[in-house]
């Protein structure tokens, strides 16, 4: 449904990103919960060498397309490290909280394990607050003659997505459910690890986190050096 969107966001998202935290032309970035790529993709064109990973085969299936010398895609669990070091680690466009809350820590500790000490990592993840405020229980999008109806409520515990439409006289139904995790829930989670928050922003134009108001919350984090533990 959002790939026109999603594609021209990730490519002027990412190149803001990456100016802002400096990275090095030919550092070793993950994507980790790549799924088809785009962002992987985006990233090599910077000149980095890019790993992504994604538990979805379909999704790693399309992202080998593209791969190269410098890009490359496996299919991968991202709460198990790889057997390697990254200079940066990157989890986006809402690719964390999908699981049990105690895997969200499995997750945030094996994005530590794959980083070099004072390599950086981003989460880009909702912010609840706003989504509590403005969400659309009913909506109906057409795209390319399809109309999906789209269901969507909030608990304590999770957002929940229901996605249906038919097509070809055959009926399809998707559901999502992300966990309702806020800045202080990440707060915690980075308290069990190695890793320190450095900067928080709130949109893909990186401008500050405002709880109250902003749409995203984007955690840039540190890995501390072993030296200074």
């Amino acid at each position: 449904m959002y790939k026109n969107r999603n594609h021209k966001e990730a490519k002027v998202f990412i190149k803001k990103l990456l100016k802002h935290i400096n990275l090095n032309s030919y550092s070793k970035v993950l994507d980790a919960g790549c799924g088809k790529g785009r962002h992987s993709i985006e990233i090599e064109k910077l000149g980095h060498k890019v790993t992504g990973i994604d538990l979805s085969n379909n999704s790693i299936k399309f992202a080998k397309k593209f791969e190269n010398s410098n890009l490359k895609f496996k299919v991968h669990d991202i709460s198990k490290p790889l057997n390697t070091e990254f200079d940066v680690v990157l989890n986006l466009f809402t690719s964390f909280g999908y699981y049990e809350r105690e895997k969200d820590l499995e997750i945030l500790l094996s994005l530590e394990k794959n980083l070099k000490d004072n390599g950086i990592g981003v989460i880009d993840f909702l912010n609840i607050k706003t989504v509590k405020v403005n969400l659309v229980k009913d909506e109906q999008v057409i795209i390319d003659d399809l109309k999906f109806n789209i269901k969507r409520k909030i608990n304590k515990i999770s957002v929940t997505k229901e996605i249906s439409f038919n097509d070809k006289n055959k009926d399809y139904k998707f559901k999502e459910s992300v966990n309702t995790l806020s800045l202080k829930d990440f707060e915690e989670y980075f308290k069990k690890t190695n890793l320190e928050i450095i900067e928080l922003f709130g949109d893909y134009d990186l401008n500050q986190f405002v709880e109250k108001k902003s749409p995203r919350l984007i955690i840039i984090f540190k890995k501390k050096s072993q030296s200074n533990k």
